[in-house]
């Protein structure tokens, strides 16, 4: 059951085919489920954003974890290829390339939705301005993507509301059919290049522009979800809010609306979108809280004037309750307001272990990597500092030692609760761009022990241990959960197997290279006479604190 929403608040190249299947899975437990619903997630008033109409969360929800950017793609494609006249489609991106492949030939961004424009459905997308390919951005690849799509009938606009030197990061699709099966899908993937990897990580043969310490072909690991139920309406009200915020799309300088113009991107939307749908039938034992970031602007949005801080407040309450391990896969890993939280949680529980994956190199270059490297180098050190030897910090390769990098926000606790989503743990992501996530509480216990890792009476669950376990197989070429289950022999089964794979390296690479694909992170030392500037430019540009001003003097997050 959906709860009400408030009136007043708030190595493989081959490519499988993937399909979402509505099941309903009647859950064996429901007080100890409810009582974990309140310990986990927040309460309406807890997401500290009464303006919105957005629900605490819901149940009666289908989640699928969708590893790896061609599994991604290709469970879209098929959703996509299925909607017909008056189905309806909503999409927002950070970046998006219209020549990236789905599924093949014949199958890029644009050639799909295209097609689906004059089959009748729907298009109606937001994309983030972006700034220059000069910059590492992406404004003309969006622009041109959104110029095909508007020549093609669809209602998709450049969007430029973000706080300055921000952006919109948020990577959602949702399709809406007259037949249902309504899907929504969230997470850190892009339409973009460089994304269509697969369990092989040897990296997508359409790339995008990125430095040269991954490679030719970067790999790229990533995670997205498939949501069905009634949390596909709460996905689609985030882009509601958005599209009927503003019908300016407040561009910053009349050079850049010029070069929109020519372009055919739009610089203004149309307020009105299809009526809003009933929610989906209930199809699945999962809870789903749909949780968001926008900064505090000077000119407001109507739907979060002072911001909204969702996910960093999700994120304070479920790791305040963490106790036998917390996994965490992230971009960056920034920023004392996450290293506090950790450190807190290590501090607090004398037999809580953690282990974060994380890429070996930034995605900067040059002396532009220093301000990026600033903060990870201090997060990790204080974490090592409170959690000793039960703390771990790796980065991945293929099983050729290319180093994958690593793009995926994933974040799973005690094997109860788990959140995928577009934001990293960072400043930014939490105050200042925006972003969405889910979290996710399975109602079916895991039959497997330990029952209950945590020791709180939550137990572990299934959506939450089985994300973590196909993740930890992956990352040690393991065909089994022999050794991963029990939170203390999962840690040190991952150590056991990085430490060898670092001594094949130590010893020359003599021998067969032992199986995982996991290697001790060394995150690499910012030269002191970098820090004076280099600190300051993390601070104020990388890391940027978007929130309101009454909000930074109380140390509200």
């Amino acid at each position: 059951m959906s709860d009400a929403r408030p009136a007043d608040t708030v190595t493989s190249d081959t490519v499988t085919t993937v399909t979402v299947t509505v099941t309903v899975t009647v859950t064996a437990d429901t007080a100890a489920t409810g009582q974990a619903l309140s310990g986990w997630f927040l309460s309406a008033q807890e997401r500290g954003n009464p303006a919105s109409t957005i629900r605490a969360f819901t149940t009666g929800n289908r989640v699928q974890p969708l590893v790896h950017g061609s599994t991604y793609f290709r469970c879209l494609y098929d959703h996509l290829a299925q909607l017909t006249d008056g189905d309806e489609v909503y999409f927002s991106s950070f970046r998006t390339d219209g020549e990236e492949l789905l599924a093949g030939e014949g199958t890029s961004v644009t050639e799909v939705l295209v097609a689906a424009a004059e089959r009748g459905v729907t298009i109606t997308g937001l994309v983030w301005r972006s700034h220059p390919e000069a910059l590492e951005q992406s404004e003309e690849a969006n622009a041109d993507v959104v110029r095909s799509l508007r020549d093609a009938g669809a209602e998709v606009a450049l969007d430029a509301r973000t706080r300055r030197g921000g952006s919109h990061h948020q990577k959602l699709v949702v399709c809406r059919s007259e037949r249902g099966g309504d899907i929504a899908f969230v997470g850190g993937i892009d339409l973009a290049f460089s994304r269509a990897d697969d369990s092989g990580h040897l990296g997508d043969p359409q790339v995008m522009p990125f430095t040269s310490t991954f490679g030719e072909r970067p790999p790229w690991h990533d995670v997205q979800v498939a949501i069905q139920g009634p949390a596909v309406n709460d996905v689609e009200l985030t882009f509601r809010e958005r599209w009927e915020g503003s019908t300016l799309l407040d561009f910053p300088s009349p050079l850049r609306m010029a070069f929109d113009r020519v372009r055919h991107a739009s610089i203004l939307t149309d307020p009105e979108l299809p009526a809003e749908r009933p929610d989906p039938t209930e199809a699945g034992p999962h809870a789903v809280q749909v949780l968001r970031t926008y900064p505090a602007r000077s000119r407001r949005y109507p739907f979060a004037p002072f911001g909204e801080r969702s996910i960093a407040h999700a994120y304070a309450k479920a790791l305040s309750r963490a106790r036998a391990l917390i996994y965490v896969e992230d971009q960056y890993l920034w920023a004392p307001i996450v290293a506090r939280l950790l450190v807190r949680a290590l501090k607090s529980n004398p037999e809580l272990r953690m282990v974060v994956v994380v890429p070996r190199h930034p995605d900067k270059e040059g002396h532009s990597r220093l301000p990026s490297l600033v903060g990870r180098e201090r997060a990790i050190e204080v974490c090592r500092a409170a959690g000793a030897d039960r703390f771990a910090i790796y980065d991945l390769e293929n099983p050729v030692g290319t180093p994958v990098y690593v793009h995926s926000k994933v974040v799973v606790i005690d094997d109860t609760w788990a959140m995928v989503g577009s934001d990293n743990m960072n400043r930014r992501s939490w105050t200042h761009d925006s972003e969405l996530s889910c979290a996710v509480l399975d109602a079916t216990p895991d039959p497997r022990a330990p029952h209950d890792p945590g020791g709180l009476g939550d137990g572990a669950r299934v959506f939450a241990r089985d994300l973590r376990l196909e993740l930890w197989r992956e990352h040690l070429d393991a065909t089994s959960d022999d050794g991963l289950l029990d939170p203390a022999d999962a840690f040190e089964s991952l150590r056991t197997s990085a430490k060898a794979l670092q001594a094949w390296y130590d010893g020359g690479c003599s021998g067969a290279r032992p199986p995982g694909r996991l290697r001790p992170h060394v995150p690499e030392r910012v030269p002191r006479a970098a820090r004076p500037w280099a600190v300051p430019v993390s601070r104020l540009l990388y890391d940027p604190d978007g929130r309101a001003w009454r909000d930074r003097i109380r140390h509200r997050m």
